[in-house]
C-alpha cells in the first residue's frame, strides 16, 4: 500500500516538475517518510519513474481497449469519432495520462530507450486492435477500401496529431477546428467508393 501512496506522489512531482526537477526528498514527505525509506519500495529515483510511467501507460491502455471492445460493426463513424473524443478527454483530464503523454513527447535523455519501448509497445498493440476493426467494416462494407492497413494508419495520423496538439497547443479552439477538418476528410475518404 505504501508503494502505491508513494507513486501517486511521485506522479504529483514529475508532472509538475518533470523527472529533473522532481526529488525523492520531496516525495518523501509527500507521504511522511524520509527519503531514504523510499528504497525500501524502489531501487531508485529511475526506477520509480518507470514505474510512475508504465502505470500510466496501463491506464491508457486499458481505457482505449475497454472502450474499443464496444465497436458495433455496422457504426464505424460514431466508433471512431467517438476514439477521438475519448483521446482528447484523457489526455486534457487525467493527470496520469498527462504525464504519459508529455513524458512521451519529452523523456529523460538518460530513460528515452526505455520510454520509447513503452510507446512503441502499447502503439502496436493499439495499431493491432484497430486494424482488425477496420478489416471487420471493410468486410461489412459499413466502409470502403481493399486493406485495413492504410485507413489504420490514417486514423493513427489524425490521433497523432491530436496527441501533438494536446502536448504544445492550449488552444482548445483549434484543437476542435484541427480535430473536425481532419475527421471530416477521412470519413469522407472511407465511407465514399
Amino acid at each position: 500500500m505504501k508503494a502505491d501512496e508513494i507513486k501517486d506522489a511521485a506522479l504529483k512531482f514529475f508532472t509538475i516538475h518533470g523527472y529533473e526537477g522532481a526529488s525523492l526528498s520531496q516525495i518523501a514527505e509527500e507521504v511522511g517518510m524520509k527519503k531514504q525509506s523510499l528504497y525500501a519500495h524502489f531501487k531508485g529515483k529511475d526506477d520509480l519513474f518507470l514505474q510512475v510511467l508504465r502505470d500510466a501507460k496501463e491506464a491508457e491502455r486499458a481505457s482505449k481497449l475497454e472502450y474499443m471492445s464496444g465497436f458495433d460493426k455496422h457504426q464505424p463513424e460514431r466508433d471512431l469519432y467517438g476514439f477521438l473524443r475519448l483521446v482528447i478527454d484523457l489526455f486534457q483530464k487525467n493527470e496520469q495520462l498527462k504525464f504519459w503523454l508529455r513524458t512521451s513527447f519529452f523523456p529523460p535523455a538518460h530513460l528515452a530507450d526505455a520510454i520509447g519501448q513503452e510507446v512503441v509497445d502499447i502503439e502496436t498493440e493499439i495499431q493491432g486492435v484497430l486494424e482488425r476493426k477496420f478489416k471487420d467494416w471493410i468486410d461489412t462494407k459499413a466502409i470502403y477500401g481493399e486493406s485495413a492497413k492504410t485507413p489504420t494508419l490514417a486514423f493513427l495520423g489524425i490521433v497523432d496529431s491530436i496527441m501533438l496538439s494536446l502536448v504544445y497547443d492550449n488552444d482548445e479552439q483549434r484543437l476542435e477546428e484541427k480535430l473536425e477538418a481532419c475527421w471530416t476528410v477521412f470519413w469522407r475518404g472511407i465511407s465514399h467508393p
